[in-house]
């Protein structure tokens, strides 16, 4: 599976620490070359199962469509096995976007994407208040995000997924669940909820050194997840991992292969790739590695566009110093393995966690119903109304 980065918004969101710059036309047009390049210059490379292609950012959105098609096009030429032609053979193929962006382009831009293979959208729509949305420093109204969601859905688009956010310390239950149910009635395909957190480098970091922020409380929290585990429960959406929630049949293709460990090929600053390599040792062990490019696009862009000219980069990244990685251990890979495993209703097999975990810790878990079957019953899996606690209760079989 193939992720391609874009490292470019329109403006930063309160709560957002991720590396993004703002988009401006000259270096976004410079960057898209230099990512075709060290698309090119890693061809080779296997990109493991399920054929699927994500676009994510930063905002991938503020792309005109001329150069979404350039870069689908490098991918197909270069991965021609990861599904062929993406308008035929990706199984997946996720785009990020915002509603501003998508009420801008109108349905032309949907269908632009649509005529490049893209499958399905990702909204990032956070919520359906406008007060919450301007505190976030969001580009759009709650409006507009029901626009946006109807463009999406007129323009022929047949999987759409939302993003949502709770645990805000100033969003009442009231709000958070005037915002579920605004999120119901469109119906998406898909939703992802997550607790809102003071991250490094954010806006609300500083806001929080500052004492102008105060973190919501555990039991606010606890409460507004609790509220939507049942809403979307009562909706029929199946709730496959802590975070994400979808109609039967929706669940993310691509997510999911990151949650059971297969390989994946990243591209773009800060874009991460997990390889596997050699046949396994006496163990059963193989090696996995982990590599990444910084997250600076103008380094990203003078190895790769030297000059400007395309295919003129560098043939090697490391060349230029801007890849990092390391090569994870045994304890590594089972740690990685257990953790993504417990956070889906899938959970890790009995087997793998008697043979890499704290026997008495898991024995005390599964007694006290923190794990239980999962519907193949040789996998354990945390319950929902446990999922809350997951961190704890790896925490203590680890």
């Amino acid at each position: 599976m193939v992720y391609i980065h874009i490292p470019f918004c329109g403006s930063f969101c309160t709560y957002c620490g991720f590396y993004s710059e703002i988009a401006e036309g000259r270096i976004a047009g410079q960057y898209v070359g230099a990512l075709c390049s060290e698309i090119s210059a890693r061809n080779k490379e296997a990109v493991g199962e399920p054929d699927t292609l994500y676009i994510g950012g930063g905002t991938p959105s503020v792309l005109p469509l001329s150069a979404v098609r350039k870069i689908v096009s490098t991918v197909e030429e270069q991965f021609p096995d990861c599904g062929g032609s993406s308008r035929q053979g990706f199984r997946e193929f996720t785009f990020e976007a915002n509603p501003e962006d998508i009420v801008r382009g109108g349905r032309p831009y949907v269908e632009g994407l649509a005529s490049c293979g893209v499958n399905r959208i990702s909204m990032g729509v956070q919520s359906f208040d406008d007060r919450i949305l301007k505190w976030m420093n969001r580009r759009h109204d709650a409006a507009g995000a029901v626009r946006a969601f109807n463009v999406i859905r007129e323009s022929g688009m047949g999987n759409i997924s939302i993003d949502l956010i709770f645990g805000i310390d100033h969003m009442d239950d009231e709000l958070w669940e005037s915002v579920l149910d605004r999120a119901v009635s469109l119906r998406p395909q898909h939703i992802s909820a997550y607790q809102l957190s003071v991250e490094p480098e954010s806006v609300l970091a500083s806001m929080a050194s500052a004492g102008k922020y105060t973190e919501a409380s555990e039991s606010l929290c606890i409460r507004q997840y609790s509220m939507l585990c049942r809403k979307l429960a009562e909706a029929g959406y199946h709730h496959y991992e802590i975070s994400n929630f979808a109609l039967p049949g929706y669940e993310a293709l691509h997510n999911s292969a990151y949650w059971r460990h297969v390989p994946y090929s990243g591209f773009g600053p800060g874009a991460h790739s997990l390889r596997i390599e050699g046949p396994e040792d006496d163990a059963g062990q193989r090696q996995y590695i982990r590599f990444w490019n910084i997250p600076d696009v103008r380094k990203y862009i003078s190895c790769y566009q030297i000059s400007g000219r395309l295919g003129d980069g560098c043939r090697s990244e490391t060349a230029c110093n801007i890849v990092q990685s390391e090569r994870l251990t045994p304890e590594q890979i089972a740690i990685e393995r257990i953790m993504l495993g417990l956070r889906t209703d899938s959970g890790v097999e009995k087997s793998y966690l008697s043979a890499h975990t704290n026997c008495s810790g898991l024995e005390k878990m599964v007694g006290d119903g923190f794990l239980v079957p999962a519907s193949d019953p040789s996998f354990l899996r945390i319950p929902e109304k446990h999922f809350f606690i997951s961190d704890s209760i790896i925490e203590e079989i680890i």
